[in-house]
């Protein structure tokens, strides 16, 4: 099991801010996939040509990330500004 938590739009998107998820293994990009696949609003919020930060355990992630059962990871929507 995972704990994901969702920041700033994405969580509006979603309609939730936290979940826990039965996870057997994988990488951040995995997990991004296996949410897509539950469909609307989940396969457009989480568009694969957007750039999604993943904290895992409260550390910022640059790159793909291995994720382990227990992990908490947070998804932060891609930002805009100048």
């Amino acid at each position: 099991m995972i704990h994901i938590q969702y920041f700033g739009a994405l969580r509006d998107q979603l309609g939730c801010a936290r979940e826990e998820l039965l996870w057997l293994g994988g990488t951040s990009d995995d997990l991004l996939t296996q949410l897509r696949e539950r469909g609307e609003p989940w396969f457009s919020a989480l568009q694969a040509d957007r750039i999604f930060k993943i904290a895992v355990n409260r550390v910022l992630k640059h790159d793909i990330v291995d994720i382990h059962d227990g992990d908490d990871v947070g998804i932060l929507p891609p930002v805009t500004g100048g």
